[in-house]
């Protein structure tokens, strides 16, 4: 008979256990996508400011070695990511095949100025940096006009600006839901186990020596179910980049180590306190309340 409790006893920490795992690992699956859709989220803002260009345009009498001199100082500024020098040839040669014809032939010289396209950092890609800037670039003689996108860089920070909003919303209720879901389900299995923790009490174990085993497999439980949870993140990923393989302009591999590492946090941390809660509240019952919970 004593065999048989015993059995029974460990099929139900086993269950307990297994429970508690999968309900973790569904919990911070949830989490971990948050994470990652915030900083793809990021990513995509840094990207498509980066993409958000600057035309310089130079004056008439400005000859290319000129230009050239111009775009290496250029170059040099804080705020340029990258720069794109075009030649009067180069941009001769984009609008006669964009138009189909030559327009050197009809108007018998090339009509064009050099060019520069300057690809900003993103914490310089907003209105107030983009007034400061275009006025320095036009401060030179040899700049004729500087031109940028001025509404679609207002819509893009706009759009960026709620949708981290959004994300942070959701990020603040996930881990309310989630800090609830698991503390409920270890306080019922601590619960199955407050007569033995009373029992410890009994025989004069301090409160340290009863909560060390069970913090102790609560962090490994919380690993588990962060182990489980990456995997699956990870197998999500996987799935995503072989549909759409230019993914890994915005899903870097920082992005996703900080994901992977962000959900064992999440799963030891969550774990851990909630045992540690839940222990502390059934160390303080006497024994006539055992009963009553």
């Amino acid at each position: 008979m004593k065999k048989k409790k015993k059995s029974g006893e460990k099929n139900r920490i086993g269950l307990q256990v297994v429970t508690l795992c999968i309900s973790t690992a569904l919990v911070l699956i949830l989490l971990g996508m948050v994470v990652f859709t915030g900083l793809t989220a990021n990513n995509l803002s840094n990207y498509v400011k980066e993409n958000l260009t600057v035309t310089v345009m130079f004056a008439d009498n400005v000859s290319d070695q000129q230009a050239k001199a111009a775009c290496k100082k250029i170059k040099k500024k804080h705020y340029v990511h990258r720069l794109d020098y075009i030649s009067k040839e180069q941009a001769l040669k984009e609008q006669t095949a964009a138009l189909g014809a030559n327009p050197a032939e009809f108007l018998g010289e090339n009509p064009f100025t050099p060019s520069a396209e300057i690809h900003l950092i993103p914490e310089c890609a907003n209105a107030d940096s983009m007034k400061w800037i275009a006025k320095q670039l036009k401060a030179d003689k040899q700049v004729s006009e500087v031109t940028y996108e001025k509404d679609l860089m207002n819509k893009v920070n706009k759009s960026l600006r709620k949708i981290m909003l959004v994300m942070i919303v959701i990020a603040v209720l996930l881990s309310f839901v989630s800090y609830t879901l698991i503390s409920n389900t270890v306080r019922l299995g601590i619960y199955a186990r407050r007569f033995t923790i009373h029992t410890m009490k009994l025989v004069g174990a301090s409160w340290s020596f009863i909560r060390a085993p069970f913090l102790k497999m609560g962090a490994l439980q919380g690993l588990l179910a962060a182990l489980i949870a990456d995997a699956a993140l990870a197998g999500c990923i996987a799935w995503l980049y072989k549909f759409e393989p230019d993914i890994t302009e915005v899903v870097t591999v920082e992005t996703l180590v900080i994901t992977g590492v962000s959900v064992v946090l999440f799963g030891l941390i969550i774990t851990t306190f909630c045992v540690y809660l839940s222990l502390n509240h059934f160390l303080k019952m006497k024994a006539k309340d055992l009963y009553k919970v």
